[in-house]
């Protein structure tokens, strides 16, 4: 059976599902990834402490237009024979008037988190992507219509808000990087739209690459996470949130115990920038990269493969300015190892355009580095 990779949010339209679920302002005091305080007794307190700043939101999508295929129904098509004996138009006769119709508007629910009393919250990007009204309701049963602020498609993350007469409950950020393979966590979500719930399971993985794009950066998690779950929050066993659940791999559509979130510290930095400008704007080199292969690294007398190569540079970019070329070798970026292929382009989208940053290189064997003034990267699609 072949498993796919699914987001998860949860679309519908008529008759039709659709399977969707892919910083704050200032720096919050962070809690290194430990043991659940309280496994003897469950975890009651701290769901009880956090789950009030989780929200559910539900999301009303643009309806599209469908035209009528020129309005003509095919020749001999059953209906139109029953349409000339009976005198009842469809669609697409001639005379009855019609242009085109209004698709049904699809509907969606996916989960966020307040992140500051005055009512910002945090989603993900595919949950309100293209939404021309967005409701959210707080674990209280209070609903305000909530506005968007700003989307970054891709990282997958968004920044909502609502306007509430009274401070609203909300949690804090802790450290995606401290948290440990092993460690305790817990998801508080709204999958397949039943509120509120919390499943519980540990970091399987970090930095995982799964293929949705060539940021990916994802904590991997067992606790359950489903269609719903998606812009909900991870938390730490201090009931900090240390990643945003996102999507899952699954050959039934279900949770499988293979779910990925956004890590916090990517988070924190995106919403910052979301809040203060509505745009998120990603750094950029202007080059194609390659892995290298076992062969490349030894005939470099390398100990093992590592870096990412330079396949080609643009020209009049970053890149070519700072004089890296084809066959280079970057080992490092702003003072980043670049391990693997993706550590890269990571570590150069989240770099501020403008910013002056060393570029390690092996060229021919020899080091070398390079000071880089890094560009802009074009708006991108999710």
């Amino acid at each position: 059976m072949q498993t796919d990779l699914r987001l998860t949010s949860r679309r519908k339209t008529v008759a039709v599902a659709l399977v969707a679920a892919l910083s704050a302002s200032s720096a919050l005091s962070v809690v290194p990834g430990a043991a659940f305080a309280e496994p003897a007794g469950g975890y009651a307190n701290l769901v009880q402490k956090v789950s009030p700043s989780v929200v559910y939101i539900e999301v009303t999508e643009k309806a599209p237009q469908v035209s009528d295929s020129g309005g003509q129904m095919p020749q001999g098509f059953p209906f139109q024979e029953f349409s000339q004996q009976f005198g009842i138009p469809f669609p697409g006769m001639p005379g009855n008037g019609y242009q085109q119709q209004q698709a049904p508007q699809g509907h969606g629910v996916g989960s966020g988190f307040i992140i500051d009393p005055t009512g910002l919250i945090v989603t993900n990007n595919h949950v309100v992507s293209g939404a021309s009204a967005v409701k959210v309701t707080l674990t209280d049963g209070r609903t305000f219509d909530a506005k968007v602020l700003g989307t970054d498609p891709i990282t997958d993350v968004a920044l909502i808000k609502v306007d509430s007469p009274d401070p609203l409950p909300a949690v804090s950020f802790g450290s995606s990087k401290d948290i440990r393979v092993g460690d305790d966590v817990m998801a508080v979500g709204n999958p397949f739209g039943l509120s509120s719930t919390v499943t519980t399971g540990i970091i399987s993985a970090k930095a995982r690459d799964i293929g949705s794009g060539a940021y990916d950066n994802f904590l991997q998690t067992d606790a359950a996470i489903n269609k719903g779950n998606s812009g909900g929050p991870l938390f730490n066993d201090a009931g900090q949130v240390v990643g945003m659940n996102t999507a899952i791999m699954s050959p039934t559509g279900g949770s499988v115990g293979i779910g990925f979130a956004v890590p916090s510290d990517l988070v924190q930095n995106v919403v910052a920038q979301l809040e203060h400008g509505g745009k998120v704007e990603h750094g950029w080199l202007g080059i194609q990269i390659q892995q290298v292969s076992p062969d490349i690294a030894a005939a470099l007398g390398m100990s093992k493969p590592m870096g990412a190569m330079v396949a080609a540079v643009t020209p009049d970019s970053p890149a070519a300015k700072a004089g890296l070329k084809r066959g280079d070798i970057i080992t490092a970026f702003g003072g980043t190892d670049i391990k693997v292929l993706h550590d890269l382009p990571r570590a150069v989208a989240m770099t501020a355009p403008d910013t002056k940053s060393q570029i390690d290189v092996l060229r021919a064997g020899k080091k070398l580095s390079l000071n880089v003034s890094v560009g802009t990267m074009a708006p991108q699609k999710a």
